[in-house]
């Protein structure tokens, strides 16, 4: 089995190289070929992973954040190369939806307990989405939380010690001077038009560096993706928008609106912010969404904390 291990030296809290080394002998000890390779930036990362499919390696394990995740899957979509997380990034959400241990400060053997946990695992085929013809893993978000991860990003790595309490504090601060798009909405064709806060679309359960569950029925292998629309144009609405997904009484809110479907068309008079898997990406009036159904190998554990598939079948 052939291997490329991708790592991010800007990804996390603190510098990871030494670690990353001590996951490759993981690797080989196991039986795999790995050639370790430092990534030059985000665009970097979607050559080696795309040259890695090209060159049919079994695997890329990406050593970093979400963002890194999301640069590699716009690599392999479509290929016979599988995703491999190895979580030394900041919040690391996807590997918290699988299960994985994140490197930290009292964790520093994470990486090699991530590997030793994926190759007791399996691959298996979830859906990517596309926003404005850019692949995404895990979410698109239009508005408000766009609005912070403008902001807030790039960030330096003191910034990234306290992830989850810099973005709640920004959220808060940010949330005063923010009011509701008008928007006109295309949900697989059906129109709604309404003045929303935020518009969120998820493959996965977790959002908010993994401590709020946004999306509980999500599942990523069932060829849809979840639209919540969070309604209302004060700073009032804003802020009880964040306590209730917080504490997971958005489900119940009357200000709240869900939708699975496959395609989303969102059209404004003013420029939307938006974010891709946590990444600022240019404004626009007009956004497409859609699903790429079964597009991407992954390699998950078994034991998977939360159910992620719809299918029982490997």
């Amino acid at each position: 089995m052939r291997a490329q291990l991708i790592y991010n030296p800007m990804a996390g809290k603190f510098p990871s190289e030494p670690l990353i080394e001590r996951a490759g002998r993981v690797l080989r000890v196991n039986g795999w070929d790995v050639d370790i390779v430092q990534t030059k930036g985000r665009n970097h990362i979607t050559r080696l992973a795309k040259r890695a499919a090209v060159m049919g390696i079994d695997a890329v394990f990406i050593a970093g954040g979400d963002g890194s995740l999301h640069r590699a899957a716009a690599g392999l979509l479509g290929s016979q190369t599988a995703l491999a997380v190895l979580p030394s990034g900041t919040a690391n959400v996807f590997a918290q939806e699988l299960g994985l241990p994140s490197l930290s400060w009292t964790n520093p053997t994470a990486l090699e307990s991530s590997v030793k946990k994926l190759l007791n695992g399996t691959v298996r085929t979830m859906d990517v989405g596309i926003c404005q013809g850019t692949p995404f893993l895990l979410w698109s978000g239009a508005g408000f939380d766009a609005f912070v991860i403008h902001h807030l990003e790039p960030r330096s790595r003191w910034q990234k010690q306290f992830p989850s309490t810099q973005y709640a504090a920004n959220a808060a601060w940010l949330a005063r001077s923010w009011t509701g798009m008008d928007l006109k909405i295309w949900v697989d064709g059906e129109k709604i038009d309404g003045t929303y806060i935020v518009v969120l679309v998820t493959n996965i359960h977790l959002y908010a560096g993994g401590i709020a569950e946004l999306s509980p029925k999500a599942r990523i292998d069932d060829g849809k993706i979840d639209l919540w629309l969070f309604s209302g144009d004060t700073m009032q609405e804003t802020l009880q928008h964040i306590f209730d997904l917080a504490a997971g009484r958005h489900i119940d809110s009357d200000k709240t609106s869900y939708f699975s479907c496959e395609e989303i068309k969102i059209k404004s008079k003013k420029d939307m912010f938006l974010q891709l898997d946590g990444e600022p990406i240019p404004p626009s009036k007009s956004v497409n969404i859609s699903i790429n159904p079964q597009s991407l190998r992954v390699l998950v554990p078994n034991d998977l904390p939360r159910p992620l598939f719809s299918k029982d079948h490997l």
